[in-house]
């Protein structure tokens, strides 16, 4: 199945969820449960003796697209360490992380339903890597092409395929020390993309991109998200929350100080009150912006 099939498939997929939820009606709130892609009660991190989570509890369903916000410091990367499994929770029963009613993963096989981008990422990979390995890399899970691996036709095709569908096609045989902020962050998209995940978590994929690299990197969330991939995209900033987008969480000092339709947080007096700042919330079409207010 090529990766545009996989797409149309996905995209009818969600909207018989959809359906399937409308009809269940009053057991919509155990289906939800049933489906939940994350599942989080009361987890507490520590990093370097410090609470960066504490008490932390969120539910994420599969093929919802959320944004969760908060200001530096408020735990974001924390809570995005703990997705990916870099991160780990105090241990207690039941388990306090579920990833689609799972407690224990193996990393690799939770590549297939989880795919992360994030600077921490893009930093691992070897400025020396041509774009075409990066991509084969995903393949075997590590960090750069191993040298005594078989690629088959069928992986480079895959590879392909999705640089063609995020507009690196060209780049295949560049290296990542010649590629842009913005070309690099398309790469790492791919990269997420090979083993088709429900769901990607996006950690500030706009941090260090400029205009023009923004407004196309948008075009690519916002597609990715009506091919039915569950977005979850991790910012300070609400102008970056796309019009798929729905719901958001927010958080300050390592905990969900709201969560809900972004229509209802997106407000004045919310905003403000997470940043510790005097804001003003402007609606721009389908989004937002944040000024300062006067």
């Amino acid at each position: 199945m090529s990766f545009q099939e996989s797409g149309e498939r996905g995209s009818g997929a969600a909207a018989a969820s959809v359906a399937g939820a409308g009809a269940v009606g009053s057991g919509a709130a155990a289906a939800s449960a049933a489906i939940a892609a994350v599942e989080i009660e009361q987890a507490t991190v520590v990093r370097g003796g410090t609470e960066v989570l504490r008490d932390l509890s969120l539910v994420i369903s599969r093929r919802e697209h959320v944004a969760i916000l908060g200001p530096n410091g408020s735990g974001k990367s924390s809570l995005v360490g703990l997705l990916s499994g870099e991160l780990f929770a105090y241990h207690r029963e039941p388990a306090p992380v579920r990833l689609f009613g799972q407690e224990l993963w193996n990393l690799f096989e939770l590549r297939h339903r989880l795919g992360i981008v994030s600077d921490r990422l893009q930093v691992r990979h070897s400025r020396d890597e041509t774009v075409m390995d990066v991509l084969l890399s995903a393949w075997f899970g590590s960090v750069g092409l191993p040298l005594y691996v078989e690629v088959s036709g069928s992986m480079r095709d895959k590879a392909k395929e999705i640089a063609a569908f995020l507009g690196i096609g060209r780049l295949l045989d560049r290296r990542g020390e010649t590629l842009s902020s913005g070309e690099m962050r398309r790469l790492l998209v791919g990269r997420a993309l090979l083993h088709e995940p429900e769901m990607l978590l996006l950690d500030e994929p706009y941090t260090s991109l400029d205009v023009a690299a923004r407004h196309a990197f948008s075009g690519i969330v916002r597609s990715l998200a009506t091919r039915g991939h569950a977005i979850v995209l991790v910012t300070h900033d609400i102008a970056e929350i796309p019009g798929e987008v729905e719901r958001v969480v927010m958080l300050k000092d390592g905990r969900v100080f709201a969560e809900g339709p972004k229509e209802e947080l997106l407000r004045d007096s919310i905003l403000s009150e997470l940043y510790g700042l005097g804001l003003s919330v402007l609606r721009e079409g389908e989004g937002y912006r944040a000024v300062t207010a006067t």
